[in-house]
């Protein structure tokens, strides 16, 4: 969400926003030099909270609330929310104001945050400010119109560290083409794409990944990331959860969805799966009475374990798109393991050390270079193979 704020050097309103890289700012309007702070920091707090209210109905779209949308229901209120965005102009220039002692308040957060909006620039009482503040709240809402069309230049580049509960087509096709060109994952997945779009194609790649590092090894994919976090250590809950679902016939982006609106619950106070959550605590404590009845710091150990989600609730797209990149990265590893060594007999200083230091570090630099050419021949080997498993299996990213 755009965050604003006054200058006080200047005597402005200015905003912010992040863009993936950081963050960047401009300013919004020159305030009324004879304006109370009160009112002043009041427009700026309004502003922000009417962003967040904005970014709000982007980031929990009514197609991810998984009902008809009839009345009350979640998607009912969420569409209401998005609806709301129409009637945001009229709020802020005729806001709700208070009659006799009383004010007429609106259960939709857009809508109330625009009026609230609208009374803090009454209070003030400036046409310049009013006007130049509605532009600014006009920017705003087409930013988030633009991201949920998947374009994410401009203003509506901040969604980028956003975690959605849905995934734009768009974005996951511009994901996949990037994984495509960088299997590993290119820096723009972090600043050019939405996180839920990239963590859908990623996971699409990571089971391309996983496929083959199996194939290679005679194992299931949940066994050879098992055996790869050996190797490089890896999220194995979450990865495991991913492959698990998408095994089972999950698409990409229903296993990532899941995840994220589970997170994104939690974030919110609340237990997805409270079954669930209750017989894994269960299972904790039969186990640790099994081993070792009386052993306090055991059970607090394993109860440690224990999570709502396998997620960061406050970053969770963005934490399980790098989860699902380390997994791609640590499969390439399991795969260099089992492919041909090629490994280089020669020991540094062996040969030639006798005869002085510098056909020593001549059959070091040699050595080198030839297994840096091994390693890069055999990460080649596998990324090909990758590309051509995730291609194989495309549809499943429609």
């Amino acid at each position: 969400m755009t965050r604003y704020a006054i200058d006080e050097q200047r005597g402005a309103l200015i905003a912010a926003w992040a863009t993936g890289d950081g963050d960047t700012a401009g300013t919004v309007a020159a305030l009324p030099p004879a304006t109370p702070a009160d009112q002043r920091y009041a427009v700026a707090r309004t502003l922000t909270d009417l962003s967040a209210a904005l970014w709000h109905a982007y980031t929990h779209p009514a197609s991810a609330a998984e009902d008809d949308l009839e009345d009350g229901s979640e998607g009912w209120r969420r569409q209401a929310e998005r609806d709301a965005f129409a009637g945001v102009p009229e709020a802020i220039v005729e806001p709700n104001l208070p009659e006799n002692g009383m004010i007429v308040q609106s259960y939709i957060v857009v809508e109330e945050a625009a009026h609230r909006l609208g009374r803090a620039l009454h209070a003030i009482g400036d046409t310049e400010l009013a006007k130049s503040v509605a532009a600014e709240v006009h920017i705003e809402i087409a930013a988030v119109e633009q991201a949920e069309l998947g374009d994410l230049s401009g203003r509506a580049r901040q969604a980028v560290v956003l975690s959605r509960a849905d995934a734009s087509p768009v974005q996951v096709a511009e994901a996949d083409r990037l994984l495509r060109e960088n299997p590993f994952g290119p820096d723009e997945l972090f600043t050019a794409v939405d996180p839920t779009a990239a963590a859908v194609a990623a996971a699409h790649w990571l089971h391309a990944a996983a496929s083959v590092a199996a194939e290679v090894t005679g194992q299931s994919v949940t066994a050879a990331v098992l055996e790869a976090d050996g190797i490089t250590g890896l999220p194995v809950a979450t990865l495991s959860i991913v492959l698990d679902l998408l095994e089972d016939g999950a698409s990409p982006h229903e296993a990532v969805t899941e995840l994220i609106r589970d997170a994104m619950a939690v974030a919110e106070g609340e237990v997805p799966n409270p079954v669930g959550l209750a017989e894994a605590v269960a299972e904790v404590q039969q186990a640790v009475q099994r081993v070792a009845p009386d052993d306090e710091d055991a059970l607090d150990h394993l109860l440690a374990e224990v999570r709502t989600t396998p997620l960061d609730p406050a970053r969770p797209a963005l934490d399980l798109l790098e989860d699902l990149l380390v997994g791609i990265d640590g499969c390439a590893d399991l795969f260099a393991e089992y492919a041909d060594d090629g490994g280089v007999d020669d020991e540094p200083g062996d040969d030639g050390a006798a005869d002085g230091g510098d056909r020593g570090d001549a059959a070091d630099d040699a050595a080198n270079a030839r297994e840096e050419a091994r390693v890069a021949a055999v990460r080649d080997e596998f990324m090909a193979a990758v590309r051509a498993w995730a291609a194989a299996n495309a549809e499943r990213l429609v």
